[in-house]
């Protein structure tokens, strides 16, 4: 099912006014504004940066043989994965920071992935956010025909082998990423079906300063190092890295067993309010875990970041029990998974969107 609307936007109501009324409360008291950047977040940014460039130098100038060449591209797609966890999230979504510069030189360290941050803007924080879960508007949970994530797409005869197929089809992410997707949205304005306004001027500089940076760096210096059929196993190596690392993460919040998978419907009045939205279509997972909140850059607390996306990362953990409070007060459910319950989640959902559904 495909739309030709730009995106759809679900009201406020008395849930998320309760629910702000408190956090809000809950932040005055605590004296640190919520635009307010934590230290640690500075630290953080440091570490995960050093780590990317560590592991560059040793892929390219340091590593004598391939197993050290093997470790070095996975330690370079996991610290790749990092930045785009911790770093550039907070700076697109505006919660980095209280200054706007300081967010856009976060966000745009997508592009020193290979990514472009404004096609990101769009496709994640407004196309997403404003419908998770949504076939037709969310497309993060549209990769048809090749796999089915939803009850609203169709089913196909492959996709009964989905939930064995799709990890390896998730290690392709960044090269489609890398040298097909950004350049197609580019040229005809759409992010699937749906329609967004091309970058001018400086932001499309951007886009393509972003590019010959990540191709220089990538590709371009290496060749002078290594031979060409090296340079290219490692960036098979460490995209396949990056890519399985970034896709499993976001599928661990929304696509599992629990999470709604709302209908859509432009002919009629929403029948439910936007944060109850927001939490019904998103899991918890991990919450116990401080090396994944840390490393996943509070995205294991997605239904607190999808509620306040420009609150920071690192503060997600302290309005965790307030949402779960009102939650339980209103009887509306809220998901939380172990992180290796969630990847079993979401196979096993991968696994019975490949079914058809039974007529008992």
């Amino acid at each position: 099912m495909a739309t030709n609307s730009t995106s759809r936007y679900l009201p406020h109501g008395t849930f998320f006014n309760e629910l702000r009324k408190r956090v809000d409360a809950y932040f005055l008291a605590s004296g640190r504004p919520t635009n307010q950047t934590p230290p640690g977040m500075f630290l953080k940014t440091a570490v995960i940066l050093g780590w990317f460039a560590a592991s560059w130098v040793l892929l390219v100038f340091v590593a004598a043989n391939w197993w050290q060449s093997a470790l070095a591209c996975i330690s370079l797609g996991l610290a790749m994965a990092g930045i785009g966890f911790s770093i550039q999230h907070d700076g697109n979504h505006g919660g980095y920071s209280k200054h706007k510069w300081i967010n856009v030189v976060m966000a745009h360290t997508l592009d020193l992935l290979g990514g472009s941050s404004y096609i990101w803007h769009w496709k994640h924080n407004v196309f997403h956010h404003s419908n998770p879960n949504i076939t037709g508007l969310d497309v993060d949970i549209d990769i048809r025909p090749l796999a089915r994530m939803s009850p609203e797409q169709q089913l196909r005869a492959g996709h009964r082998f989905q939930h064995l197929y799709i990890w390896p089809l998730y290690s392709l992410l960044a090269i489609k990423w890398h040298f097909i997707d950004d350049f197609i949205n580019l040229a005809k304005g759409k992010i699937g079906a749906q329609h967004f306004p091309r970058p001018t001027g400086w932001k499309l500089a951007a886009f393509f300063a972003g590019k010959i940076t990540f191709y220089g760096w990538a590709f371009a210096i290496p060749l002078m190092v290594l031979p060409w059929w090296q340079v290219l196993l490692n960036y098979l190596l460490w995209s396949a890295t990056l890519s399985l690392t970034l896709a499993v993460t976001f599928q661990l919040a929304h696509c599992v067993e629990g999470a709604a998978f709302p209908k859509l419907d432009l002919g009629s009045d929403p029948k439910m309010e936007w944060a109850v939205h927001q939490v019904v279509t998103s899991a918890n997972f991990g919450l116990g875990n401080p090396l994944v909140t840390w490393y996943v850059g509070g995205l294991n607390y997605q239904i607190e970041h999808h509620l306040f996306p420009k609150v920071c990362s690192y503060r997600l953990p302290e309005i965790a029990p307030i949402v779960q409070q009102l939650c339980a007060e209103q009887g509306i459910s809220y998901k939380i998974n172990t992180t290796p319950g969630a990847v079993v989640s979401h196979a096993r959902w991968m696994r019975q969107m490949g079914q058809a559904p039974s007529l008992a």
